[in-house]
């Protein structure tokens, strides 16, 4: 198998400021636990507050670049993933690149001088997370970038190389044009597209931008509370997980040549595959919880897994197998982290 530069995200690089907090904390900045939003004027003072009060880590992170990193953990292939995303340049940009580059992925950093490296406060209590992303750079990617040659290129580890690509539904608040003009891309060189729902808000702000995209991916990916907002925005009139993801599967497809398999974890509830007409489901690895440190980057974790084996055209189950793997391996750790190697057999 021709691994190089074989899957590729795109997506908002952030500096994760990672720190276990306490429910002052939380109400102080009128932040929920296992939500995910933008920072608004509020919420700014909260990345210095944290820096002063808390022990914290900083940890590269944004989405994407979570499943791509883990994902890249998992096939242990040098230079076998590459990421798209903007970063200021200052230290938290170099630290960005530092951490990339021990990761083992190939970024193609588009670096904005006006603006600066993206930040997502992780507010951690009890083991459960919250995520404030103040995007700054990583807000002002544009699609030109994409569109220079030595991103698209044959020959470099970028799209013309890569066969499996994967957006999280966030980069639909910075760049849609960046993500068509990859799904295009995809749908006629009959490659692999795949997204991720990524939060509530994503389904209801961001609803024609998803809409526009929906038709070109391959697999959907999203956690139970995001597919039941994506049914509610949609009218469908049912919280039942398993009849939305096979709904999600039979939207209509731009693309004829794959057909659309939706994926939905349920944290410690079985992980729901809908495709073809039908619904299977995988239970999880269960852990204790007293072994529970932080489900900060578990879904993006479980997404990396996931498609390790993927691109490496292993059957479904196995792809399953190895999101919870990781899922599992993830949220035992402080942040998006990993041991040295996976132990996955």
């Amino acid at each position: 198998m021709e691994c190089e530069g074989i899957l590729m995200g795109m997506g908002n690089p952030l500096l994760d400021i990672s720190a276990v907090v306490d429910l002052q904390f939380l109400d102080k900045y009128d932040i929920k636990l296992n939500n995910a939003i933008l920072a608004e004027e509020k919420h700014l003072p909260m990345y210095e507050e944290m820096a002063s009060k808390y022990n914290v880590e900083y940890i590269a992170g944004g989405a994407t670049q979570n499943s791509i990193r883990v994902a890249q953990w998992m096939l242990q292939i040098p230079g076998a993933t590459s990421y798209i995303g903007c970063i200021g340049k200052d230290t938290f940009g170099d630290e960005m690149k530092k951490n990339s580059k021990l990761a083992g992925v190939n970024v193609q950093y588009y670096e904005d001088e006006s603006a600066p490296t993206g930040t997502c406060s992780v507010c951690v209590v009890g083991g459960e997370r919250s995520l404030i992303a103040n995007l700054s750079a990583a807000n002002c990617y544009k699609s030109d970038h994409l569109k220079r040659p030595e991103n698209w290129a044959l020959g470099t580890p970028t799209f013309e190389k890569a066969k499996y690509f994967y957006i999280a539904g966030f980069f639909l608040t910075v760049s849609p044009d960046s993500i068509l003009l990859v799904a295009e891309h995809a749908a006629a060189s009959n490659k692999i597209f795949s997204m991720n729902l990524s939060a509530p808000f994503i389904c209801e702000f961001f609803k024609d931008a998803q809409e526009k995209v929906l038709p070109y991916m391959d697999f959907v990916f999203g956690n139970e509370t995001e597919a039941r907002t994506f049914s509610k925005v949609h009218g469908w009139e049912t919280e039942n997980v398993e009849e939305i993801a096979l709904k999600i599967s039979q939207w209509p497809k731009a693309s004829g040549a794959h057909k659309r398999i939706t994926v939905i974890t349920q944290g410690a509830d079985p992980v729901v595959v809908a495709e073809d007409g039908k619904v299977k489901l995988f239970p999880v690895i269960l852990l204790p919880k007293e072994k529970l440190v932080d489900t900060n980057g578990a879904g993006d974790a479980f997404v990396g897994g996931f498609l390790s084996q993927l691109v490496q055209e292993k059957p479904i189950e196995e792809c399953v197998r190895a999101g919870c793997y990781a899922a599992n391996v993830i949220i035992q750790r402080s942040g998006c982290t990993y041991p040295e190697k996976p132990d996955f057999k």
